[in-house]
């Protein structure tokens, strides 16, 4: 199957009350579980490569063109995503490598730089037929820069989205990056006013350390695409621990790493299922 759109992704999902998973990749084998929880569940999935993994691989190409080339080689429906990319020229170059979308992150500018910036994102997505999301309002934790109880405003979303053109937007609702426990109360007033507010789908940032009916009950109210990467971050590392504690002697890091592309191939799969269970009603 070739790459899907992200946009027809979400729109699927949207459409049917429903949300898609967005999972981070790390390493090739993350991408690889992946897109075979996909392929177990017969359910989309979105990859993403976050500006932050990319500079620990220390370049663009490498790791996004593999990423693409699994994408495109599976039979499931699977988008690359470029996530939090505070660097608007890389944004512009995983647009023109191909990727099914891309994320600007302005959420450190104030209201008319974050605008300016990200509408000249937005043309160079719109004139490859690439999705363009965006942030505004801070999602808390992320680099130590945001206050966890910043919320985004719908009167200053709904400007926002008519000034820049974006496609999908990711808003400050209550969940905080790198959560480890699964604590976070969400906001669902505010998702369904955020909803109800602009024409374009709702992501959830930070969604790790949101308990799983806190999700459906956000996806619910209008949430449609759930980004998740600390969560199965944990499982691929107990699972190789796990592995190196009842194999001391083993020296072949293929049957640690299978352990721990194993279990996000499990888990990932189980938060796809749930993220496409919710029927919204009204």
């Amino acid at each position: 199957m070739t790459l899907t759109t992200t946009q027809s992704i979400l729109d699927q999902a949207r459409d049917a009350g429903t949300a898609t998973g967005a999972f981070n990749v790390i390493h090739l084998e993350t991408a690889e579980a992946l897109v075979r929880a996909a392929e177990d569940t017969g359910l989309a999935v979105i990859l993403q490569l976050s500006e932050n993994c990319l500079r620990y691989h220390g370049a663009l190409e490498p790791l996004a063109r593999a990423t693409l080339a699994m994408a495109e080689a599976s039979s499931a429906r699977v988008a690359v995503h470029l996530d939090h990319a505070e660097d608007a020229d890389l944004a512009l170059r995983a647009i023109d490598l191909g990727f099914s979308s891309v994320m600007y992150d302005g959420a450190k500018l104030d209201f008319a730089d974050n605008v300016a910036t990200t509408k000249r994102v937005v043309a160079a997505g719109d004139a490859a037929g690439v999705l363009v999301e965006a942030e505004l309002g801070e999602i808390g934790g992320k680099d130590g820069a945001h206050a966890p109880g910043v919320r985004t405003d719908p009167a200053e979303a709904a400007q926002f989205v008519a000034e820049t053109g974006v496609g999908a937007l990711a808003v400050a609702v209550g969940s905080s990056h790198a959560m480890a426990e699964r604590t976070a109360v969400l906001d669902l007033d505010l998702i369904a006013r955020l909803r109800d507010a602009v024409p374009v789908p709702l992501v959830l940032h930070g969604s790790s350390g949101v308990p799983d009916d806190t999700i459906v009950a956000g996806i619910d109210a209008g949430l449609v695409k759930i980004n998740v990467s600390t969560h199965l971050n944990a499982f691929f590392t107990r699972a190789v621990r796990a592995h190196l504690d009842d194999h001391p002697a083993v020296v072949d890091s293929r049957k640690y790493i299978d352990a721990g592309r194993s279990a996000v191939v499990e888990e990932a799969a189980r938060l796809l299922q749930l993220f496409a269970s919710p029927r919204r009603v009204g």
